[in-house]
């Protein structure tokens, strides 16, 4: 995997950010990614694929954490704006609060990459979330990797 560095997302999430969107979705990211993150905020990159399910993917790139979303040109690219617009795809729990499947890299054609915590909530697995497949409260998850350090490493 290549990062595009001059495409990363500014300004980087502070600590509070994190922890404020952690507490939103009820769940405390692995340390894996959050090390990413803080570096790579929202970073295209190349050359990143990986095979799932007899399929190849392509990461275009991968979200960001902003505080202010409204205002930023890369606001859209946020896990919070790509969560609110298909959350209900990614989850059969009509009841849930917070997340349990969240994005956190767009992959061309329209499918994201996410962290899965339905099995295990301090270890999440790495899928992919297929937006053609999915309906509302029923997703289609392909498991890509048993982790984010994992995922990292399919990409290299």
């Amino acid at each position: 995997m290549k990062i595009i560095q001059d495409t990363v997302v500014r300004p980087l999430p502070s600590e509070e950010l994190i922890k404020n969107h952690e507490k939103f979705w009820r769940l405390s990211l692995p340390e894996s990614f959050l090390e990413f993150i803080k570096e790579n905020n929202g970073v295209k990159v190349e050359e990143a694929t990986f095979e799932c399910n007899n399929r190849g993917y392509a990461i275009e790139r991968f979200l960001c954490i902003l505080d202010d979303i409204e205002n930023h040109p890369k606001g859209i690219y946020d896990i919070d704006v790509v969560f609110s617009q298909i959350g209900e795809r990614l989850t059969d729990n009509e009841d849930l609060l917070g997340a349990e499947v969240l994005p956190i890299a767009s992959v061309f054609a329209g499918d994201f990459v996410c962290l899965d915590f339905r099995t295990d909530k301090n270890n999440p697995s790495v899928c992919i979330w297929s937006h053609e497949e999915s309906g509302e409260f029923e997703p289609v998850i392909y498991n890509v990797a048993d982790n984010f350090t994992e995922f990292l490493k399919i990409l290299e």
